[in-house]
């Protein structure tokens, strides 16, 4: 596959023209503050799933406007007081699957939540979070629900679940509130850029090829994936588009990033179809804290694999997490 971006210095020098709305922060301060009137309403229920050296928990806790969000929590085994810990957060269309497929965090002697996304979990691994709200007219899958307008819009409810899920891991007595942060891979990676710039003393981030980032370029460029789906509605709702990019805007992983302060390590493949390399680098060029990013010259949405995550233990582990 050749390449289908930038080259590597036009990506570095990149600049991404997604609107920063005025009211952006006021937006997500209400939501926040909005959500913050409803208990969290915690829960951990221990569960034998066969696992020998970790504990592991079915969690949920109270997300957006008060629904029920489920994950798991996992730690390893007997774990005393001072543990580091991460958020997980799941691909699109993932759900939280498996215990036992989120053991690599747990390995390292760190707690891990995995947070389940909300009405999704029917590709690659299920789940088993409903969302309970409508929407208007939208094209199949995610991006479209809610669009025309910020306070509808299906992220809303997403990256307002992700910051209580790092609000409920930080209730667990054995976790160190000071040193939590979060990871995920594509949407995983976007909901990750939004939680760095929505929850000002997150210990670190580690959003890999991220999904959600510089949605118009996403829209006009990426060859296969969900930005498509945005494409596809604005095909048929051909009055419409002011109003989806507007709405867009309070969600981009780039605004995110302009507000984020804890250290990050993004990952990048420049042959991604899915999440152009210049969308990532619409996030990471204006990243307001420290930042590092791994570049995969000939690989697509996969991204590093393996190597990223032995690139992300030892940058961690400088991280102090």
């Amino acid at each position: 596959m050749p390449f289908i971006d930038l080259s590597p210095a036009e990506l570095l020098r990149y600049r991404s023209d997604v609107a920063d709305p005025a009211d952006f922060d006021d937006f997500w301060t209400q939501t926040l503050a909005e959500t913050a009137t409803i208990p969290l309403d915690a829960r951990f229920e221990p569960i034998d799933v066969g696992l020998q050296l970790v504990d592991v928990f079915d969690a949920s806790f109270a997300g957006f406007g008060g629904h029920p969000i489920k994950g798991w929590y996992i730690r390893p085994r007997g774990a005393a007081a001072g543990l580091s810990a991460l958020v997980k957060f799941i691909g699109y269309n993932g759900g939280r699957g498996f215990a036992h497929e989120h053991l690599l965090w747990p390995a390292t002697g760190r707690a891990v939540f995995v947070m389940d996304t909300r009405g999704q979990g029917s590709g690659g691994s299920h789940g088993e979070t409903p969302d309970p709200v409508g929407s208007d007219p939208a094209h199949a899958g995610y991006m479209t629900r809610g669009i025309a307008d910020p306070k509808s819009y299906f992220y809303r409810r997403v990256f307002t679940d992700a910051v209580r899920a790092v609000a409920a891991l930080r209730t667990r007595p054995e976790v160190d509130a000071d040193r939590v942060g979060a990871v995920g891979g594509s949407q995983g990676g976007g909901i990750t850029l939004a939680v760095a710039g929505l929850v000002p003393d997150l210990r670190a981030a580690m959003p890999d090829v991220p999904f959600l980032c510089d949605f118009r370029r996403g829209a006009a460029i990426a060859v296969r994936g969900p930005y498509g789906e945005i494409v596809n509605y604005l095909s048929v709702h051909r009055d419409k588009a002011d109003i989806a990019f507007r709405t867009l805007s309070y969600f981009d992983g780039v605004n995110f990033s302009r507000r984020a302060k804890a250290p990050a390590l993004f990952s990048v493949g420049l042959m991604d179809a899915v999440c152009p390399a210049s969308t990532v680098h619409g996030a990471y060029n204006v990243y307001a804290g420290p930042k590092a990013i791994e570049t995969y010259g000939f690989n697509d949405h996969e991204g590093g694999g393996g190597f990223q995550e032995r690139r992300q233990l030892d940058w961690l582990s400088a991280q102090g997490i």
